[in-house]
């Protein structure tokens, strides 16, 4: 092709058609650009699907994550709801309410000296973060909304802080030095484990006389409940996030 083009213009300057030869070197020059640009189109062509095919396939990863953290949140939801009534139970009890099963009342004691932290499932977002392949998420609702969810995580994650200095200072510290939590924890894990583990020990109200007296463990309980709701309604603000997440991937696959 190109010896045709160059004897074409060898036999327009050795006939003297300057004017007719120009045209010809025009035209030539529009054909190249024309040609580097399709391509350039095709080259981008390839580079965008490609980008896309690995776009969808992060948010394919991501509503996997997202499915497996709503089944996490509900069970921390389930599990501090019980701590915010056991805590409730146990503020009653300070307040004059009898306790008439001591095994019970040690129960819920013992289910706020047991609350865990939360740790989200978000391993492909914590992917596109140190990959620096974020960027790949077209949809600024899916990418803002993946953002606000880690904020709100910082936010979680900071009320757990404060909860556990609180419960150190007013709930652990007093209540080692006051009880003999052996026989507490032993009927715990017997009922928590159905028999399987710990030991049925009896109870004797006097362990929890001086638990009732002291205000500042009753302090303690009444954080418990404040601290756990607050934790509780930042729980079903995520599980809401990735909800609405889960319908936005859904129709970038449409």
């Amino acid at each position: 092709m190109i010896k045709f083009f160059r004897k074409i213009r060898q036999n327009m300057i050795n006939e003297n058609k300057a004017s007719k030869y120009l045209l010809y070197a025009i035209g030539e020059i529009v054909l190249v650009v024309i040609g580097i640009l399709i391509a350039l189109n095709i080259n981008n062509y390839n580079t965008s699907n490609q980008q896309r095919k690995k776009e969808l396939h992060y948010l394919k990863n991501i509503k996997t994550d997202l499915k497996l953290n709503i089944a996490h949140l509900d069970t921390y939801i389930a599990t501090r709801t019980t701590a915010i009534n056991s805590a409730n139970t146990v503020i009653n009890h300070y307040e004059g309410e009898p306790i008439t099963d001591l095994k019970v009342f040690s129960i819920h004691t013992v289910n706020i000296y047991t609350w865990q932290k939360f740790s989200q499932i978000n391993n492909t977002f914590q992917e596109l973060l140190n990959s620096g392949n974020l960027a790949l998420i077209s949809n600024d609702s899916i990418k803002n909304t993946l953002l606000n969810m880690e904020s709100l995580y910082k936010s979680l994650k900071d009320e757990e802080a404060h909860f556990r200095y609180d419960a150190e200072v007013m709930l652990y510290e007093p209540s080692f030095d006051m009880m003999d939590m052996n026989p507490i924890v032993q009927n715990y894990m017997y009922y928590m484990s159905k028999g399987a583990a710990g030991e049925n020990r009896d109870l004797s109200v006097d362990q929890f006389d001086a638990m009732l007296k002291d205000t500042k463990q009753k302090n303690g309980f009444v954080m418990a409940v404040y601290e756990f709701s607050v934790m509780n309604e930042q729980l079903k603000q995520m599980k809401t996030m990735c909800e609405q997440l889960i319908v936005l991937i859904d129709n970038e696959h449409k």
